[in-house]
């Protein structure tokens, strides 16, 4: 019972979504149902073996600093 409602609904949705397509010049189009735009993928960024001794140079410098040695 409520199946077939749900189609009777539906189908009256489809047909008012026509008409007002019709009403407002809007051409007809074939509806899918929406997807949600997939996001593009991030880039991964690696870091340089060097990069990374710079990090580690700087912080022990940084903790020097503070220690005082």
């Amino acid at each position: 019972m409520q199946l077939r409602r749900a189609a009777e609904l539906k189908e009256g949705i489809a047909l008012m979504e026509g008409e007002l397509n019709r009403l407002l010049d809007i051409p007809a189009v074939q509806s899918a149902p929406a997807k949600a735009p997939k996001s593009p993928r991030r880039k991964k960024h690696k870091m340089s073996a060097a990069g990374r001794a710079a990090i580690r140079a700087a912080q022990k410098a940084r903790w020097a600093k503070i220690k005082g040695t």
